[in-house]
Formats: structure tokens, C-alpha cells, sequence
């Protein structure tokens, strides 16, 4: 418990603030490359749910281009995603200005990870548990295989999180985070096609469920 309510928090700080020292040669090295491949802005702002549903934004830096149809729509992901934006998600290098959202007390270095806004209606009352801690850079449902469980496990994941968060399960994250990580087999270069979209897919659940009682 005091590991929850204090010492988890404090570690957040002190790991995210020195990786923020130690890594701005990096971080200055992917910006230049970032603003030169794919364009600008080179850092991705997007709303993100976190802790007691407060909303933030997330720092993210692209991995996609801006490029558009002759009638300005956006093209597909699949287009705008070069082959240094599949590095990028690939070795989870988009993910490092995160630690700038940690450090600030948006996230924590292990959570479940922050979803769209637009998910919020559609969990369940055991899935928002998941929101009663901070959200995460990695998390239990991302070290058991990223983009491609399923939502209702990858949920179930988050809460199985929750309900035993100590610091043994951190560190079984975190091992089970790198082992992720070195393989690459886990990671999805389109994520939004190897996810689906969990508000689509919970309301076509829903009008599945409501046409077999009106059927039945």
C-alpha cells in the first residue's frame, strides 16, 4: 500500500527525470530526423483519459506523414506510415517523450496505457478500474502482447494490474516489457488495424446483443 500511495510515484520522478537528462542527445537526434522524414510538428499531441478519467495530453513524437488526396483528406495510415515511422513504433523510440508526461504526474512508468477519450463509455464497471491508477508507459496488457490481444483481454490485463500492483509486479513488467521489446514480435506497424477500434466494436456488440433478445 505505501508502495502504491508514495514510493511508486517517487521512483516515476526520479527514473523519468534522469532519462529526460540522459537521453537528450537522443531525443535531439530523433527530432532532426523526425522534422526531416516526416515533417512538422515533430512532436503528436493527443488527448488522452488518465488517472480518475482527468484528461491530458499525451507527447508522442510522429511516426506518420501529412500527406493528403487531391481533395485534401488525409490518406490512409498505411500510406503515411514510412519505413522510419515503423522503426520508430517498432523499437517504441515514438513513445520516449512520455517520459516527459511521467515526470509531470500525467502517467507513471508502469500502467495501463492511456486509450482514446472516445472509449470511455464503453467500459465495463470492472475495466474502469483501470483508470484509479495513473496510466502507464508500459503496462501488464503491453508486455503480453501489445497490438494484438484482443480488447477484452487486453482490459482484463489492465485490471488484473490494478487489483495486484506492488512493486514485484512492476519489475515482472518491466522483464516481461524488454523481452517484448527485443523481440519485435508483438508490434503492430498499423495499430490501428491490428487493434480495431474498441467503441465500434463494444456498440456492434451491443446491437448484436439488442437484435438477438428483440429475435429471441
Amino acid at each position: 500500500m505505501l508502495y502504491r500511495k508514495f514510493f511508486k510515484r517517487l521512483i516515476d520522478i526520479i527514473i523519468s527525470g534522469t532519462a529526460l537528462i540522459v537521453l537528450s542527445p537522443i531525443y535531439l537526434i530523433l527530432a532532426i530526423l523526425v522534422r526531416v522524414k516526416l515533417g512538422s510538428p515533430v512532436i503528436f499531441h493527443q488527448e488522452r483519459p488518465g488517472y480518475k478519467q482527468n484528461i491530458f495530453t499525451l507527447c508522442k513524437f510522429r511516426s506518420m506523414t501529412d500527406e493528403k488526396d487531391e481533395y485534401g483528406n488525409l490518406l490512409p495510415d498505411s500510406v503515411r506510415l514510412t519505413s522510419f515511422g515503423k522503426m520508430l513504433r517498432k523499437t517504441s523510440l515514438d513513445e520516449l517523450p512520455e517520459l516527459w508526461n511521467i515526470f509531470k504526474g500525467d502517467m507513471s512508468l508502469i500502467g495501463p496505457r492511456p486509450l482514446l477519450v472516445s472509449y470511455l463509455p464503453y467500459y465495463t464497471e470492472e475495466e474502469q478500474l483501470r483508470h484509479t491508477v495513473r496510466p502507464g508507459l508500459t503496462g501488464l496488457a503491453q508486455a503480453s502482447g501489445r497490438n494484438y490481444i484482443d480488447w477484452d483481454s487486453r482490459l482484463a490485463k489492465d485490471v488484473e494490474y490494478v487489483k495486484n500492483l506492488s512493486f514485484a509486479m512492476d519489475i515482472k513488467v518491466i522483464v516481461m516489457t524488454v523481452k517484448t521489446l527485443l523481440s519485435h514480435d508483438s508490434v503492430a506497424e498499423d495499430t490501428n488495424a491490428a487493434e480495431g477500434n474498441l467503441a465500434e466494436i463494444r456498440k456492434a456488440r451491443m446491437a448484436e446483443a439488442k437484435s438477438e433478445s428483440i429475435n429471441s
